[in-house]
């Protein structure tokens, strides 16, 4: 249980006082002698109570409370009054305050108040966040699956940002699941009818494509292929991926654009950046423009890597082999328990990309040759012939690749160096189809 508190009061002694009676009691407190500087760090996502005084200069207590409870009617706030000021606290309640306490006060009774209000806190949210998760899970599109705290997290920051167009910075290894998370926010926004464009900053380098991407001409309008859609609607949604790996020339260009975009009328387009970097390590060795990063990040995410979130495996899992075997034509295996407890212990350094891959090889090739090529140990696996194998491994390229190119033939073709008529038939022949990799 969250055990967070913001305590107002604008007597040293006061806050000194119950800060300490609060921490010796095991909560974590944040002191203030000011409402305004409370009001700074309150958010819909903020799982603790509030506790404030009511008789204070500059905002007291009621107008903090009016304007709190503006930001998140379901915060539970605490008010302290001194004597005569019960008519003051009558208000209080009226206006939402979940109760007051008049000073001074025994600290059992005090403490006994708080753990209350914790609990309603806590039920407040589990509820919200059970309507939010199955609202998002029965909706269409891409789901961010697991039971894990990690993204739990993730939903509750995605289910605040989703109506608005702040630019969302996605940080994790590769394979956690970026491009989901991406498309998920679109697909979730109000703008979910609008133009998707995925631009991959990798590319922008070796090619003619980074070539004035983000240049405005005289009527301010961008001029690029790629976005032109965008700016014709004057809304959609722009990713860009791998944003690490953009040369500092188009940096500088996107950071001009980030500028000025939002003062031209009725614009309307939300910037989505994933980074498998730690962005601020790098602009600190002026690897990335540090501009551009504080430009970026007005909402941050982080995937956590499938390492520290084993206990969503198997959900995953589960969804992998359910998808794979409707989209083959082919009846879902039953999956031991034994199978899970080996996929827990596996590392999956390629996250959860990797886990999806593994699901797609088993509903095609079995479980145990799947295994044998994942982590070496069956017997079946290391008595397979050449050809076996080099199938596997062929399998593994084609479809890692058109996953990495969400499916564009073109740039699998390029990477893998093959023939338009090869690839086609090392893709009938391994039953992967491009469409199965897209979005």
């Amino acid at each position: 249980m969250n055990r967070e508190i913001i305590f107002i009061d604008d007597e040293l002694h006061v806050r000194e006082s119950i800060t300490q009676t609060l921490t010796l009691e095991g909560f974590t407190v944040h002191s203030f002698s000011h409402a305004k500087e409370a009001l700074s760090i309150i958010t819909p996502l903020y799982q603790g109570i509030i506790i404030s005084d009511i008789n204070m200069p500059m905002m007291d207590g009621i107008t903090f409370l009016q304007q709190a409870l503006a930001i998140d009617s379901d915060l539970q706030v605490i008010m302290l009054t001194g004597h005569g000021d019960i008519s003051m606290a009558v208000k209080a309640m009226s206006i939402g305050a979940y109760h007051f306490i008049e000073k001074p006060f025994s600290t059992d009774r005090f403490i006994d108040i708080i753990n209350k209000a914790f609990d309603r806190r806590n039920l407040i949210l589990e509820n919200k966040e059970l309507k939010n998760e199955l609202a998002a899970q029965s909706a269409p599109g891409p789901r961010i699956l697991g039971n894990s705290e990690e993204i739990k997290q993730v939903r509750r920051i995605l289910h605040h940002v989703k109506n608005n167009t702040d630019s969302v910075l996605i940080s994790g290894d590769s394979g956690t699941g970026k491009k989901l998370l991406a498309r998920y926010i679109h697909d979730h926004s109000q703008n979910s009818s609008m133009p998707f464009i995925r631009i991959n900053c990798r590319h922008l380098i070796s090619s003619s494509e980074g070539s004035n991407l983000f240049e405005f001409n005289q009527d301010h309008q961008l001029t690029h292929p790629r976005l032109e859609k965008l700016h014709q609607l004057q809304t959609g949604t722009l990713y860009l991926h791998d944003i690490d790996k953009m040369a500092s020339k188009e940096q500088t260009s996107l950071l001009h654009y980030l500028q000025l975009a939002p003062t031209l009328s009725e614009f309307n387009i939300r910037i989505i950046a994933s980074s498998s970097l730690d962005l601020l390590q790098a602009s600190r060795s002026n690897r990335f423009n540090s501009k551009l990063l504080y430009a970026l990040n007005s909402i941050s995410i982080s995937l956590p890597p499938l390492s520290n979130r084993k206990k969503d495996i198997p959900l995953l899992f589960q969804n992998f082999t359910r998808t794979a075997a409707s989209r083959y034509g082919i009846e879902t295996p039953a999956i031991s328990a034994d199978l899970f407890q080996q996929l827990k212990e596996y590392d999956w350094p390629g996250n959860v990309r990797e886990l999806r891959n593994f699901a797609e090889k088993s509903i095609l090739m079995g479980t145990e040759v799947a295994l044998s090529t994942l982590m070496g140990t069956t017997s079946e696996g290391r008595n397979l012939g050449l050809m076996a194998r080099i199938d596997q491994f062929e399998f593994t390229l084609i479809s890692d690749a058109l996953q990495r190119h969400n499916g564009r033939l073109k740039e699998v073709q390029d990477e893998l160096q093959l023939a338009r008529k090869t690839l086609y038939d090392k893709m009938k022949k391994h039953h992967l189809d491009k469409d199965n990799f897209k979005g």
